[in-house]
């Protein structure tokens, strides 16, 4: 029974000794592994922040250029006629709408679907107008039905896109 005694004096304190060690290195471990992911994240964020804020950019040219103002002096051409304009002009925010596509990876979903929601009423302004004009009417005409249309709402999608955009960015950055 002394033997047993013995043993459990020496047992004990080795046992206690090594669940302590355990707990140090335990500890230190977990300290080095969050100062290297808060380190990871900090040199991501130093990558991220400048392209997202360049897709923002971007985003935000892309809803400046198919403005409806702006698409028109563009594009502007009194040579063709409303039909063949109409086609141009969709054709023009589709193209930009697509070279800009990939943005929408560094954006939150609500202010893609500004984005989406811009382009898709800027297009039908554009066919609602073209609908509004006689088969043989010129590009012109188109353009002006166009620019009517859109003076008469008070703040059209793009420029509503282009506000959240805006607030979106002061409140990430």
């Amino acid at each position: 029974m002394e033997m047993i005694y013995d043993l459990l004096k020496i047992t004990i304190p080795a046992v206690l000794m090594l669940y302590l060690s355990y707990l140090l290195v335990r500890s230190f471990l977990r300290k080095q592994l969050d100062e290297a992911a808060f380190s990871v994240r900090q040199k991501n964020q130093e990558v991220i922040v400048p392209i997202r804020l360049q897709a923002y950019e971007r985003v935000t040219l892309l809803l400046e250029r198919i403005n409806p103002a702006n698409l028109l002096s563009r594009l502007g051409n009194s040579d063709y006629s409303a039909e063949e304009f109409q086609q141009i002009l969709v054709h023009e925010i589709r193209n930009e709408f697509n070279h800009n596509l990939s943005q929408q990876v560094y954006m939150s979903d609500s202010a893609w679907t500004y984005v989406i929601t811009a382009i898709e009423q800027t297009i039908s302004l554009i066919n609602s107008s073209a609908n509004e004009l006689d088969k043989k009417a010129k590009g012109i005409e188109l353009a002006r039905v166009i620019l009517e249309n859109s003076a008469g709402e008070e703040m059209d999608a793009p420029k509503q896109a282009i506000r959240y955009i805006k607030e979106e960015i002061q409140d990430i950055f």
